[in-house]
């Protein structure tokens, strides 16, 4: 039996979730027809400056612990991706402070917006912002037992993948949006690297994708990195983002 082939059934041990909430929401600006690599785009740069400048702003408000604008680098050609080019995640202390930046970030029409809490966590995804991230979409046709495969497999990635983190979003309001849970993790190395070296170990496909269809589940990933360096001549927030919070 070759190595990557044995059986995964230790769960990772996990850590107490934490206590902020979350609001991740996605943008279709101008994402790839055919090829899963997202190239340059103008129009795609214009809206990732707004979330940007935007986020930069919301760092600053009361009850925010983090808001970052991502650019998305990867998008797989799967049947039923989210094609979200442009992404941003708030990180709040408060319920008050999330039905804040939820109304604020509508104004930047979103094509989907997800409030959130933190349900699993495996060490600090947030460490450093210098990385690319993983941000999996569950799309479940049983939720309500989706967070049983979701433990089956976790450990799988630290495992095989050397990944160290994972914080589960799980939707405040789950009839409101299509996916059980959005896992967001910081991924060891390139976006492309990730994918290829899951994609190629045959154990991802007998062990995880295994019990994801026995759950009738699926796993949507994208893969983006932050959008945190202005282009020159641009202030870190703009006028416009910041009233959007006043």
């Amino acid at each position: 039996m070759k190595p990557d082939m044995v059986r995964h059934d230790d769960r990772p041990v996990f850590g107490e979730p934490s206590t902020d909430l979350f609001l991740y929401a996605g943008w279709c600006v101008d994402p790839p027809r055919r090829l899963p690599f997202v190239r340059r785009s103008a129009k795609r740069q214009r809206m990732i400056e707004r979330c940007r400048e935007f986020a930069a702003a919301a760092e600053g408000r009361e009850g925010v612990v983090t808001a970052t604008a991502y650019e998305t680098e990867l998008i797989p050609p799967l049947p039923d991706i989210p094609r979200y080019d442009v992404l941003v995640l708030i990180r709040t202390r408060t319920l008050d402070a999330l039905h804040r930046a939820e109304a604020s970030v509508r104004g930047l029409a979103p094509d989907f917006v997800m409030p959130a809490r933190n349900s699993r966590r495996i060490g600090d995804t947030d460490r450093t912002r210098r990385a690319s991230f993983l941000f999996n979409h569950f799309a479940a046709q049983r939720p309500a037992v989706a967070i049983e495969a979701f433990d089956q497999v976790a450990g799988w990635f630290p495992d095989k993948l050397g990944v160290d983190n994972t914080t589960l979003l799980q939707p405040v309001d789950e009839a409101a949006v299509p996916y059980a849970f959005v896992n967001y993790v910081r991924v060891p190395g390139s976006a492309r690297g990730f994918m290829l070296d899951m994609l190629t170990r045959p154990s991802f496909h007998t062990h995880v994708r295994r019990i994801l269809r026995t759950y009738d589940m699926s796993a949507l990933p994208l893969l983006a990195k932050p959008a945190i360096t202005a282009p020159p001549g641009r202030s870190p927030a703009a006028h416009d983002s910041r009233s959007a919070w006043e």
